[in-house]
């Protein structure tokens, strides 16, 4: 492992990363690298790193916490608490952990760093941004995790980070750190990007805004990711067994495309060989990190990595991670034989969740790209299941890329989940 993670890491210009397995009987952990490319700080097995959005599940769990002490219940109105939702009454606490709510995305954190969490609900939280019915489809949204954050605060009279910290954090032995802290009170790494120009690997600033806390601001290690993932699968006091099975039980209409191959309450869900695992994935500025468990066997993998070539890295640990476990650890949703592509005319048109634009057009030949708020087009590979893939103009290689969805009235293209967001239809190319 430790020749493993030293190879990938220069291969992938990681600066520093952290890999450890609970097999069920043992702990490895390998690390390796520098938690600062530009200072040399060593990366520790103590090291945290931001982890974007596997901060997601943490807060996941702290709502569960609070759903087993009967202080919220999954299928209430998420507006009993929060009257931001007022204008859509039908969404519950179960739709935000789920992402199944019918949310935006949500602002980028430049335009959302001086909201309060009540304008940034108040603005995304309307009829008129809803993307499909509650509980009838999947669209990954930080938006429903602030409102998650909110609920908690709500309830418990503390803070987001308050509330994480006494409920979940200290119980699970991780010591608490978040982004935008003055002293985070243990080893941190910084994000790196490359520089093009010099080739070198710079720090990379994390610019989270205040408000999306809740949805990415955990900075944690490799060994914490183990503790939630023990917890997530029943082998930990901390949620209990039966919290934990409804947290990585598959909800309905999660079918989460290029980020999972379903989604439980708060926790990202993949198949592979006929077992479930879960976990989360989360990229942060310049971070990648991975968490996967899988409950019959009690294995729990966790990586961390302090640059965006990091998440290459993971899904290169695969045959590594088959060797130690001897199982396939998922690093990627299983996907499925789709067959041979397909011309897919229809698609063509321009799509929004919230103020994100989805256009896709046609060339000459009748082959689509995708571009996102004008960004540079992308082609686009489409299958007879309406799923599609993302081509790398590059590379060549393709990436799975989302699906299309068809209204079942008159059977017309009317949504596009690309990435795991999902668009409405509001016009054509």
């Amino acid at each position: 492992m430790q020749h493993s993670l030293d190879t990938l890491a220069r291969t992938h210009r990681v600066p520093g990363a952290h890999l450890a397995v609970d097999t069920g009987t043992e702990v490895v952990s390998v690390h390796t690298g520098t938690a600062d490319a530009v200072r040399g700080t060593a990366f520790t097995a103590d090291t945290a790193v931001p982890l974007g959005s596997v901060t997601k599940t943490y807060t996941a769990a702290t709502v569960m916490l609070l759903v087993d002490d009967e202080d919220l219940d999954l299928d209430e109105a998420v507006a009993d608490n929060l009257p931001e939702f007022e204008d859509i009454p039908k969404v519950t606490v179960r739709h935000l952990l789920s992402h199944t709510a019918g949310l935006p995305t949500g602002p980028d954190s430049d335009t959302a760093a001086g909201m309060t969490a009540c304008r940034y609900l108040s603005t995304e939280c309307t009829a008129e941004n809803a993307l499909f019915a509650p509980g009838t489809d999947f669209s990954y949204s930080n938006v429903g995790y602030v409102a998650a954050g909110r609920l908690i605060e709500a309830v418990t009279g503390m803070t987001w980070q308050e509330a994480v910290r006494v409920l979940l954090l200290e119980p699970l032995g991780t010591r608490p750190a978040f982004v935008g802290a003055s002293a985070p009170g243990r080893p941190t790494a910084t994000g790196h990007a490359l520089n093009t120009a010099t080739g070198a690997m710079r720090p990379a600033r994390q610019n989270l805004a205040p408000v999306e806390a809740p949805a990415g601001a955990l900075l944690a290690g490799a060994h914490d990711l183990i503790a939630l993932g023990r917890a997530l699968i029943g082998r930990s006091a901390v949620v209990p067994p039966s919290v934990a099975t409804l947290m990585r039980r598959p909800e309905p209409g999660t079918e989460a495309g290029a980020l999972a191959d379903a989604w439980g309450l708060g926790a990202a869900l993949y198949q592979q060989d006929g077992r479930w695992w879960c976990g989360h994935d989360g990229n942060a500025q310049g971070t990648s990190c991975h968490l996967r468990a899988e409950p019959r066997s009690g294995v729990v993998v966790a990586f961390t990595g302090n640059a965006g070539g990091a998440t290459a890295l993971w899904r290169d640990l695969a045959d590594t991670l088959t060797r130690l476990t001897g199982m396939r650890v998922p690093t990627t949703p299983a996907g499925a034989d789709r067959g041979e592509p397909v011309t897919f005319p229809e698609c063509a048109g321009t799509y929004r969740n919230g103020t994100t634009e989805y256009r896709i057009s046609l060339d000459p030949a009748g082959r689509p790209a995708l571009s996102i708020d004008g960004d540079l087009p992308l082609p686009l590979i489409c299958y007879p299941d309406l799923t599609c893939d993302l081509v790398d103009p590059v590379t060549g290689r393709r990436e799975p890329g989302g699906r299309f969805h068809r209204d079942p009235v008159d059977g017309s293209v009317d949504r596009v989940q690309i990435s795991g967001r999902t668009a409405r239809r509001v016009g054509t190319v």
